[in-house]
């Protein structure tokens, strides 16, 4: 009976190993990126409608601000990844007239849905193919998504800051 029980545990255990490393990378990317755009949704979701066009300093970005400007990053740089030209303008996003809650979320929403798009179009070789990032880094296509990652990254994290000074509790980290 012990036998048959360690059997079964290692070929279950065998099983989804395998599963696991059958995932392609680009698949393995687009999952991340579906988690912060989870993520960043619940930051939107979060804060207060007035809280959109509130900014800690007069030097900084609105809360509509800075979401905006991941965006148009979300944007620039998967495209500049994915050897496409943008289909937003540097900064169209963050200088729309419209900053309501409801608009922002929907424009955030398409620049995630770029990304990940882009990104389950293309195959793993992609990934090591070299590009000029800003017409001067020499970076991979897969160096340029993970550049754009972490802009998203950086940036939804200084609106935690935003959300607990508007008295807002900033949503539970999602690291998996």
């Amino acid at each position: 009976m012990k036998n048959h029980l360690l059997l079964c545990f290692v070929f279950c255990l065998t099983g989804g190993l395998q599963m696991v490393s059958a995932q392609t990378e680009t698949a393995a990317i687009a999952a991340e990126w579906e988690r912060a755009k989870a993520y960043t949704l619940e930051y939107l979701e979060a804060m207060t409608d007035e809280g959109y066009n509130w900014k800690p300093t007069p030097e900084v970005r609105t809360f509509a601000g800075q979401m905006l400007h991941l965006t148009d990053a979300n944007f620039g740089l998967a495209a500049a990844a994915f050897g496409k030209e943008s289909p937003v303008g540097r900064g169209e996003n963050e200088n729309a007239e419209d900053q309501s809650k409801e608009n922002v979320i929907k424009l955030v929403t398409a620049g995630y849905d770029y990304v990940i798009e882009g990104i389950k179009g293309m195959n793993d070789a992609d990934l090591n193919e070299k590009i000029k990032l800003f017409g001067q880094f020499e970076v991979t296509r897969r160096g340029a998504l993970d550049k754009t990652f972490e802009h998203q990254t950086h940036h939804r994290g200084q609106t935690t800051l935003y959300l607990r000074l508007a008295g807002v509790k900033p949503p539970q980290e999602k690291l998996f």
